[in-house]
């Protein structure tokens, strides 16, 4: 299990705890997190569900996949540490992971 907090763009925190194997957006619908969404169903095309992983968490997370990069690029993501939610999948390591949420997705 890991806590992992989610911020929203207007400072909003909600930590929740999740199983390892669940991908971030699937623990995020699952808890009724503000801000994410999932149109594609965790399938990697639909950029409803981005986060910007905070800058200590990067190395442990990992930078986006090939299948992620076209949808981010897609939606002129250029911030630091931009993912999609359905990509992170959880794990004890992600441990006190933290989040922020864009302003609006897609």
């Amino acid at each position: 299990m890991a806590h992992v907090t989610y911020i929203t763009f207007h400072g909003k925190e909600q930590t929740v705890e999740l199983g390892s194997g669940v991908s971030l957006m699937e623990g995020a619908i699952q808890n009724d997190v503000e801000g994410i969404e999932s149109i594609c169903g965790g399938n990697c095309y639909c950029g409803m569900c981005r986060v910007y992983v905070a800058e200590a968490w990067r190395t442990r997370v990992g930078a986006a996949g090939d299948f992620e990069l076209p949808v981010l690029e897609g939606l002129g993501e250029e911030q630091p540490g931009a993912r999609l939610a359905c990509q992170i999948q959880v794990s004890d390591a992600l441990h006190g992971l933290v989040v922020h949420l864009p302003e609006k997705q897609g």
